[in-house]
């Protein structure tokens, strides 16, 4: 008689051949319910993926009945979990050791919203980073990149999970794996891109970067190399629009409407003969910016 973990793989590749479209969906419901009887564990949920093979399948079918038995198999394994990170608090040291033990699929569990995990989560949705702890399973061999994918990991799990998110795990080694080819290594360079994707991950005002990397719309080779436009929120765009437009204005009111002065030297025709005009173009608590316009040769510059 096949194992659990055979069984749970041969079922696996079936659905997989149904996603790639070599095999018809007839027995997706059967199979499903097989599924739902078989007793799977956290080790032979790390081992075969099938979480995430249901994910993809309940997101390929375009048979509602079979979408819906999946995300409801889905379901019933999150209320697993929940149960199980209920009944392991307060062991003191067991708690540790299966946190140890299990930690290396807790952020599969939450793209696959498959069956276990040692992540502290709400009831039967979601989960986040603080439940990881430090525990977590060795993403990357490398000390160094191994924590930055970590802390990319970490900011992905910071905040509840939208439906259809992928391996959290995945995407922060992707990311980073990314990060670390553009700059040729772990220099200052890939540092500084790491600590501005985790704080856009992390921002508050910036919920749809997160999701939109969480559940693949924006692919984590695609996020690596964003600027810092292209990770801004539709409201920092907004801001700095606004800023952008009020600075033009008010330089080309400095043009015409200057305070004459011969303080400042042309650099282009060495005379004095200038306007000026000084103005806020960004917070209050930053420099002024002056703005001078060279009424013999017309030259404008500005500084703050």
């Amino acid at each position: 008689m096949a194992s659990c973990e055979e069984e749970v793989l041969r079922i696996g590749r079936k659905f997989e051949r149904m996603i790639q479209g070599t095999k018809t969906m007839d027995d997706a419901i059967e199979l499903l319910n097989a599924l739902s009887t078989l007793p799977v564990d956290i080790n032979i949920l790390t081992k075969t993926r099938i979480g995430m093979t249901i994910n993809d399948l309940r997101k390929k079918t375009s048979d509602e009945h079979i979408a819906k038995r999946a995300k409801a198999l889905i379901k019933e394994w999150k209320v697993l979990l929940a149960n199980k990170t209920s009944s392991n608090k307060g062991d003191g040291k067991d708690v540790a050791a299966k946190n140890n033990s299990s930690a290396s699929v807790s952020s599969t569990t939450c793209s696959e919203s498959s069956k276990q995990s040692p992540q502290k989560a709400s009831p039967g949705t979601t989960k986040s980073s603080t439940s990881l702890s430090g525990t977590r399973k060795q993403l990357l061999p490398d000390e160094v990149r191994n924590k930055c994918a970590t802390m990319i990991l970490d900011a992905l799990l910071s905040k509840d999970l939208p439906d259809g998110t992928l391996d959290p795990e995945e995407l922060a080694v992707r990311t980073e794996r990314k990060l670390f080819e553009v700059h040729r290594g772990t220099s200052e360079k890939y540092k500084a891109a790491l600590r501005s994707r985790v704080f856009n991950l992390r921002d508050k005002k910036n919920l749809v970067l997160r999701e939109n990397v969480l559940i693949g719309a924006v692919t984590p080779e695609k996020f690596a190399v964003m600027t810092a436009d292209e990770m801004a929120s539709d409201e920092m765009k907004a801001q700095r629009e606004k800023f952008t437009k009020q600075a033009i204005e008010e330089y080309q009111m400095a043009v015409q409407e200057g305070t004459p002065s011969d303080m400042f030297k042309c650099g282009k025709c060495g005379k004095k003969n200038c306007t000026y005009t000084q103005v806020q173009t960004r917070s209050a608590d930053e420099p002024m910016t002056t703005f001078v316009f060279c009424r013999e040769c017309g030259n404008r510059w500005k500084f703050s």
